[in-house]
């Protein structure tokens, strides 16, 4: 039902978004006129500029990147006319006399290659003239790398071809011949990056040796080895895969459909690659679940003569033939026509292929304006956009868990088959982990608050818990990965999710499920100091958020103990629980005493990363010691001091300041790691280095492709850190929209499903700030600027049925607060509200429904 709004509020709306200031009216002595004209002059809500998704279900691509081969027409794939794919069949490839062999530098072991099949590598494979087997040096990134072809009698060579893996292109590499007492350099390549590349010699040569000596390996997600299929005697030049490279505009996920016109009757085939970065789109996508098994890399499909739209779902058009992996998280589509060998005789490499159209049926969650129940706008045009990227993010990762496209390695689950839950990413893993819940849970609550998706994933979890009191990370491995922190983000999720969502039947049911995990699993797991210990136990192998080879008294997890002891005493209290809520409150004191007594570095002024081994401090136990009320604000000031002066890099702040526990820990980010520290800086009164930070990091991502989205990691450099692996949307990396509204903005709920809630503004340099946070009673909404003769002027409209508390920020200095017109704290002394001052902000308290006004000034 709507519900009449405060006239401040009309006011606003009715302002243009390019309204100016208005001038202060002469002041009462009340100081209302003030906040009312402050409020006025705000610009009209233009937030819904800023939105990133859509409702359609359907999606197209926006542009065409390129095509290579015979294309005709590309832009019929953007429903401009009939594209046309055409490629002649190949001829017959030169050979080796019989006898030729092959020798290298080095060779790798077999093994099960990448789908369990045992493989060699021999060097021989480069010479055997079959394209599926290959030649592969033994160790990756080393160099050089040399292959040596010998003949039983002289060859007559114009040149060579080489044909390499798309997983290991070289890149840099020389051939030369043997003239009978020398090798003779031939040709120098440098750049390379055709997988197929035909080498000329400056003239014909005649010779029974050949060698190739790689100095530079195209990078890649399966290791920067050097990779041979085959090294033909001459010049082969087929005629190159006919293909068209199409771009979404952002990164996209779901179902790709294709509408033919039709096709010739040599059974041309269809291969598409996907990939959310340029960098990585290959002739293979740069990562599909198949990969897994050692797949192809790409979908396949054979499109009949006659005309007919195929949807690109899992499974294979013909018994074990021309397989699709179905969806896919991406930006950047490749279609190009081609075929696998083995996909003979349903697929062929060559004919004529005619195509309509191509759109996608996304699996997002919609994401349209009007699908928003949340909403952020401020004064800062960089921080909507983050705001609202991320809600994108998010939306992607907000989908429905089916056993075709989740995580393959034993994630599917009939507990969680059909429900909508948070995935981490888009394209990968594909299954609900709970650390990637405690972000992502929060962005859909102040976005379009489908908290079911949430609920889903914690309950199945619950569920799946084991009998010691250990929760699973997730379905993955049948729920038996072993996490050591992630139980503890189940808690804390929990708490997330009964506060926002006012379900207090869940919190009931599963309570048991919580003593379980707090007083049997982590007690099995603390030290005589009463911290927890990763290593007591049986848990040396267990791993956490990043899988860090940490041991023994670790801060980060210990914080994230104290903060998880802490939201279950707050839900143990509104379940009538008031033992258990006095037990963990006070074990929460206990292990903060703890950590300040046994990880504090006060040399160095921050925490310790683990009590154990190489001294070095990380991001993570630091921010959550200060976010957990662990440090005090002496101890918080000298810790983000440390971050800010070891850690900052252009595209954020590494999650530790050396590389004493991983090579590339000073120089690898995690926003997920980050959004603790973000928020650490806002309640320590660093609002101006909490944006500052968040434009770093945010600003990277948009600026950098695939831009829009948030990334799972970045690694030296602003790179992908784990390359083509790397997801480009990923859930956990969302948290600037909880820092935005929970601590720029300020308010966020202190009691189930917002039955009380805080307001407390950090804005920092950001002018003004408003947005909505929506509750299961109505709207909370908070609107707040800086100046026109104030400090700060706020207001709040709370909902039927909640009350609250408002902490303003009074800059250290000697303020005045008004209450709707009337004197609250007259800055010495309260007068209303029960107001209260600690230097830096004054509370106030016993809000209810309806509309308030509070002004600070100096006077």
């Amino acid at each position: 039902m709507l519900r009449p709004r405060p006239l401040h509020v009309l006011a606003c709306l009715a302002l243009g978004a390019t309204s100016t200031v208005v001038a202060l009216s002469p002041a009462r002595a009340d100081g209302q006129a003030d906040a009312a004209t402050a409020l006025a002059s705000l610009p009209s809500p233009d937030w819904r500029k800023y939105v990133q998704g859509t409702s359609h279900a359907e999606v197209s691509p926006v542009r065409i990147v390129s095509t290579t081969g015979d294309v005709t027409n590309p832009e019929g794939l953007l429903g401009e006319g009939t594209t046309t794919l055409h490629r002649e069949a190949p001829k017959a490839k030169p050979a080796w006399p019989s006898g030729t062999t092959a020798t290298a530098s080095s060779y790798h072991a077999p093994n099960g290659g990448n789908n369990g099949t045992p493989t060699s590598y021999e060097p021989g494979h480069a010479v055997d003239g079959d394209v599926r087997t290959f030649w592969n040096d033994a160790n990756p990134d080393t160099y050089p790398a040399w292959l040596q072809i010998t003949s039983p009698a002289p060859v007559k060579l114009p040149g060579i071809t080489v044909l390499s893996n798309s997983d290991g292109v070289p890149m840099d590499f020389t051939v030369a011949t043997w003239n009978g007492s020398a090798w003779v350099t031939q040709a120098t390549v440098t750049g390379n990056t055709d997988v197929q590349r035909a080498v000329t010699f400056p003239q014909e040569v005649t010779t029974d040796q050949v060698r190739i000596t790689v100095t530079k390996d195209q990078p890649s997600s399966r290791g920067d080895f050097t990779r041979v299929n085959e090294v033909w005697p001459g010049i082969v030049s087929d005629p190159a895969p006919a293909s068209v490279t199409l771009d979404f505009g952002k990164v996209v996920v779901g179902y790709p459909t294709l509408r033919f016109k039709g096709a010739s009757d040599d059974h041309p085939g269809v291969r598409l690659a996907f990939s959310e970065t340029l960098q990585y789109l290959t002739d293979r996508s740069d990562f599909t679940r198949s990969d897994f098994s050692g797949g192809a890399g790409t979908d396949q499909y054979a499109p009949p003569v006659k005309s007919t739209t195929w949807t690109d779902t899992k499974g294979c058009q013909s018994g074990t033939k021309v397989c699709a992996d179905g969806l896919h998280g991406f930006r950047y589509l490749r279609i190009s026509l081609d075929a696998l060998e083995s996909d003979a005789p349903v697929a062929e490499p060559y004919g004529t292929v005619k195509l309509k159209d191509v759109t996608l049926r996304s699996t997002a969650l919609p994401g349209g304006a009007g699908t928003y129940k949340g909403w952020f706008e401020s004064s800062d045009d960089a921080l909507n956009r983050y705001w609202y990227n991320a809600s994108y993010t998010n939306e992607l990762v907000t989908d429905t868990f089916r056993s075709t496209d989740v995580e393959p390695r034993n994630a599917d689950s009939p507990s969680l088959d059909g429900k909508l839950v948070l995935h981490d990413g888009a394209k990968r893993d594909r299954d609900p982990y709970v650390g990637d819940v405690a972000v992502s849970g929060r962005t859909d609550y102040l976005t379009h608050a489908v908290p079911e998706a949430a609920r889903n994933v914690l309950a199945d979890l619950a569920d799946h818990q084991r009998a010691d009191g250990w929760i699973p990370p997730a379905s993955i491995n049948g729920y038996t990965l072993p996490l050591f922190d992630y139980p503890l983000w189940w808690v804390t999720s929990s708490s997330d999710y009964v506060l926002y969502s006012g379900d207090t039947a869940y919190a009931a049911k599963y309570y048991p499920n919580l003593v379980k995990t707090l007083d049997t699993w982590y007690p099995s797991v603390t030290d005589a100091r009463g911290l927890l210990s990763k290593g007591l136990n049986g848990t040396g192998g267990y791993g956490d958020y990043a899988f860090l080879p940490r041991t023994g008294e670790v801060t980060y997890y210990n914080a994230l103990y104290v903060q998880a002891l802490k939201d279950a005493a707050g839900l143990a209290r509104s379940l009538g629980h008031t033992a258990d809520a006095g037990r963990w409150q006070q074990r929460a004191q206990d292990v903060a005493k703890a950590i300040n007594t046994y990880l504090w570095d006060a040399g160095t002024g921050a925490y310790l990363d683990s009590g154990t081994g190489a001294v070095r401090h990380g991001q993570d136990g630091n921010g959550l010691a200060i976010v957990a009320g662990v440090a005090s604000p002496d101890q918080a000031a000298a810790a983000l001091g440390h971050l800010a002066k070891t850690t900052a890099r252009p595209y954020g702040n590494a999650f530790m300041d050396n590389d004493t526990l991983v090579p590339d820990g000073s120089t690898r980010v995690y926003a997920f790691t980050s959004y603790p520290e973000i928020q650490a800086r806002f309640r320590s009164g660093q609002a101006d280095s909490a944006i500052e930070e968040i434009k770093r990091l945010y600003g990277w991502m948009t600026a950098h492709d695939p831009g829009i989205t948030d990334w799972e990691g970045i690694g030296a450099n602003g790179s992908l850190y784990e390359g083509a692996y790397t997801s480009m949307a990923h859930g956990w990396s969302t948290g600037v929209v909880p820092a935005l509204s929970n601590d720029l903005l300020g308010a966020a709920p202190t009691g189930p499903g917002f039955a009380t809630w805080t307001v407390r503004p950090n804005p920092g340099s950001v002018q003004w700030a408003r947005g909505v946070l929506p509750t299961p009673h109505g709207d909370l909404r908070v609107t707040w600027t800086q100046g026109h003769g104030a400090f700060l002027t706020l207001a709040v409209d709370s909902p039927a049925g909640t009350s609250g508390d408002i902490a303003v920020p009074t800059g250290g200095k000697q303020v005045v607060v008004r209450v709707d017109g009337k004197v609250a704290w007259d800055g010495t002394a309260a007068l209303a509200h029960q107001a209260t001052s600690d230097g830096a902000h004054v509370t106030l308290r016993g809000f209810g429904a309806g509309h308030h006004t509070v002004q600070v000034t100096d006077r």
